[in-house]
């Protein structure tokens, strides 16, 4: 299935699905300001070779999904996480396994606690349950400038340069990341909202009180170089989520996987979702 654009939660999604319809559902949630493209190609359809139905979509504000003007987002993470489940709905999906990646780990856990009938299982890939007291999260030193985000040219090295300053030894190199940002830019409707409004969103009502009662199977995969999130974020995880399984991901950043660790991430996803 190419690109579809569908009405969902108010709002009008892109999504792409890879695979056959009755296999069985992957979601696939991108991390806060980030379209679907970030979840390459090749890794859907090596997800999809496994036997799942694959579906990735861009959230509100990114791609070619409804943009609103920059600095002014009129929405929650509460209603991107209803996003997710209009997705699964306009597939006539009614169960599916949920993957999340930073953001859209947060997301995940979300529907974990508020829409558990939706979940089969529950991936959660670089994020956290929210505050860890035994270490704080990392930073990166900001930007020098601010970018001019209606330039193709400043948009590309930019978008380079946040997935560099995060990442690890596996992640790709300049020439991949910066093919993948120009797929980015081409297909966003409004750059300087897609970069700005998800990180102006509230956050809505916190979940991490009720991570106890998620009574689906759920694996949490971290990087062990990521500069934001120490090992005691996914840890936390773990720990406050009944028997979640956790496994490190030795030389991976805070980043959608890079392709080097492809086999390990899609191996540990069609185990927990067989």
């Amino acid at each position: 299935m190419g690109e579809t654009m569908v009405p969902a939660n108010g709002v009008d999604l892109c999504l792409e699905a890879f695979g056959r319809r009755d296999d069985p559902a992957v979601l696939l949630i991108a991390g806060g300001a980030r379209s679907m493209d970030w979840w390459e190609d090749g890794f859907c359809r090596r997800l999809a070779d496994g036997g799942r139905f694959v579906i990735r979509y861009d959230h509100r504000d990114t791609g070619r999904s409804t943009s609103f003007p920059a600095g002014a987002p009129p929405y929650s993470q509460v209603d991107m996480a209803e996003d997710a489940l209009g997705v699964l709905d306009a597939l006539g999906v009614a169960r599916a396994h949920i993957v999340g990646l930073s953001l859209g780990g947060g997301l995940a856990q979300r529907l974990a606690v508020e829409d558990p009938p939706r979940l089969r299982t529950l991936t959660l890939i670089s994020t956290t349950p929210g505050l860890v007291d035994e270490v704080p999260a990392g930073t990166v030193p900001p930007r020098p400038q601010q970018t001019d985000w209606s330039d193709r040219a400043a948009a590309v090295d930019e978008l380079v340069a946040c997935v560099a300053a995060v990442g690890g030894p596996f992640t790709a190199d300049a020439f991949h990341l910066r093919q993948l940002a120009e797929r980015v830019f081409d297909r966003t409707t409004d750059p300087a909202a897609a970069y700005s409004n998800h990180w102006l969103a509230a956050c809505g009502p916190p979940v991490r009180d009720r991570l106890g009662t998620v009574g689906v199977p759920t694996l949490v995969m971290h990087g062990t170089v990521d500069p934001l999130l120490s090992m005691a974020h996914p840890a936390a995880l773990a720990r406050e989520i009944p028997d979640a399984r956790l496994v490190p991901l030795p030389g991976v950043g805070h980043e959608f996987p890079p392709q080097a660790v492809w086999g390990v991430v899609i191996e540990e996803i069609l185990r927990h979702t067989a």
